[in-house]
């Protein structure tokens, strides 16, 4: 009984349902709609902070009175579903791609799918670096039998907008003088998370074809050859030496010969 009380109680404050009659008798001094409205505008307010949290530069993007309008719409359509905040936000991208009075901001939901990366990333656990002194006891000849393992933290992220010059620009301490070109077709982010700050930069069609095959644990060579054949101009030794400098490629597996 308490606990289909206590549903229908969070019903009332999450969907704007109506409290059942029995409610009354909890609240002497006033009326029970008027504590049910309290609780509400608690719940939506932690929400917001929520998501002003997880999505600064999309907040300084629209100015905050419209994100606020924005936060109102995006919490009445998807509720809190865990009791950790950090986890709140995530539909986000989707919902703005729908929200008719954005739709001129085309850039907008790419902007926060890469927000939501950069965030779930900062709370990521902790991952050790890269091992160079294990890799030097493999054998050279085997090196293409290796499987590379990336940070959980990484992600790439395609966009036919600069999102990655546009978090940049917004970030604390960036130059207020800015020029972004909105136009110039395909681009490509990386969110990696070396140490304790999330970093975002831009890839290289031929750098995230590589990256990509060796997050699906395609082998090290195999991986390789087929970025060559696409992109004659991959530099592998460049590759690497950046991607281990940004903690993206963190550990490394040698399948046992046949």
């Amino acid at each position: 009984m308490l606990d289909d009380d206590l549903t229908r109680f969070a019903r009332a404050i999450v969907c704007g349902e109506a409290p059942p009659t029995q409610f009354d008798a909890w609240y002497g001094e006033y009326p029970v709609a008027t504590a049910i409205e309290v609780y509400r505008n608690n719940y939506r307010g932690n929400l917001h902070d929520a998501l002003a949290g997880a999505y600064p530069v999309i907040q300084q993007l629209v100015g905050e009175e419209f994100f606020r309008y924005l936060a109102r719409n995006f919490v009445e359509q998807h509720p809190s579903r865990s009791a950790n905040l950090h986890h709140y936000g995530a539909e986000l991208a989707d919902f703005l791609s729908g929200f008719a009075p954005v739709q001129e901001l085309a850039y907008l939901p790419d902007v926060a799918a890469l927000e939501w990366a950069c965030h779930v990333a900062y709370f990521l656990a902790d991952e050790p670096m890269f091992d160079l002194g294990r890799l030097m006891q493999i054998a050279p000849e085997r090196y293409s039998e290796l499987r590379l393992r990336t940070h959980p933290a990484c992600q790439v992220l395609r966009s036919n907008y600069p999102v990655s010059a546009i978090w940049h620009a917004h970030q604390p301490g960036a130059d207020s003088d800015f020029r972004i070109e909105l136009e110039g077709g395909h681009r490509l982010a990386l969110v990696s998370r070396p140490g304790d700050a999330v970093q975002v930069s831009e890839l290289s069609p031929a750098d995230a074809d590589w990256l990509l095959r060796i997050q699906a644990g395609v082998s090290l060579g195999e991986t390789t050859a087929v970025t060559l054949e696409q992109f004659p101009e991959f530099d592998l030794q460049a590759a690497l030496l950046k991607l281990v400098a940004q903690q993206v490629l963190i550990d490394f597996s040698l399948e046992p010969l046949p």
